[in-house]
């Protein structure tokens, strides 16, 4: 079950039209996102790609609403955002988007449990909801035994999967995620890639990051970026549905 309120009747959850975003570096104007049209359907799996510094994760953060575009528009549920106050941004994301940072950022002086449960209460979750939820994201992720502890105590992986779980915690219609597996082993990155394929089961829209063209690969839909502009949009086989997809992609890190 995903948030209310987002369902334009041509079932697109996320556009951008005309995105842009320039950085100043030394006075001198750098572009990292140059004119991106995109949509995004309710419970669609799209992946983006691209080298290094090809702009994906700057695309993420302005769809995110944690960059304000230089250019260009973006809608939410058929509402405009890209204007929306940095307060206005925060109820949004609270209601609507979970994110997975590619640095974790989880609160040093808070337990994993209370990680995981604060986005869940915030969205309007009972503390009876939020612990059952995240005692089920936690065991998911094979991290039951880790919920007292602080976030200094775990693993970068361990990290990682907790940061999961907290963007999932208050059931978003969007999971924004950048490079979700990027630090994790081959054992951990099956529990994430398996929890991602459960929640778009259920009808999470996903739109993930990633370097490797494998993880890319259980997506409907691979979007390629080069130079800050969409290169490439291709729709894939239903690969999700496939047993043998899951683990032929956890060989990258064995």
């Amino acid at each position: 079950m995903t948030s209310a309120g987002l369902a334009p009747g041509d079932g697109v959850l996320l556009r951008a039209a005309g995105l842009t975003k320039t950085f100043r570096g030394d006075g001198v104007p750098v572009p990292a996102v140059r004119g991106v049209d995109l949509s995004l359907r309710h419970g669609e799996f799209a992946a983006v790609t691209g080298p290094s510094g090809a702009g994906k994760s700057t695309l993420l953060h302005l769809l995110g609403g944690l960059e304000r575009p230089t250019g260009g528009q973006i809608w939410l549920g058929g509402r405009r955002v890209d204007g929306l106050s940095e307060a206005r941004w925060a109820a949004t994301r609270r209601r609507h988007i979970g994110f997975v940072f590619q640095f974790f950022n989880l609160v040093s002086n808070m337990t994993v449990a209370d990680n995981i449960e604060l986005p869940a209460l915030m969205s309007g979750m009972t503390r009876r909801e939020a612990a059952r939820r995240r005692e089920e994201l936690l065991g998911r992720l094979g991290l039951s035994g880790k919920a007292g502890l602080p976030p200094a105590r775990l693993s970068g992986g361990e990290q990682q999967r907790v940061a999961l779980a907290r963007a999932l915690a208050h059931r978003p219609s969007l999971l924004l995620a950048d490079e979700p597996t990027g630090s994790l082993d081959s054992a951990a990155a099956a529990s994430v890639l398996g929890l991602l394929r459960d929640a778009h089961a259920d009808g999470q829209a996903i739109l993930l990051v990633t370097h490797d063209a494998r993880v890319a690969s259980l997506a409907e839909r691979v979007i390629s970026m080069f130079d800050g502009m969409i290169a490439d949009d291709a729709i894939l086989p239903a690969m999700l549905e496939q047993a043998h997809a899951l683990p032929s992609v956890l060989k990258l890190k064995g």
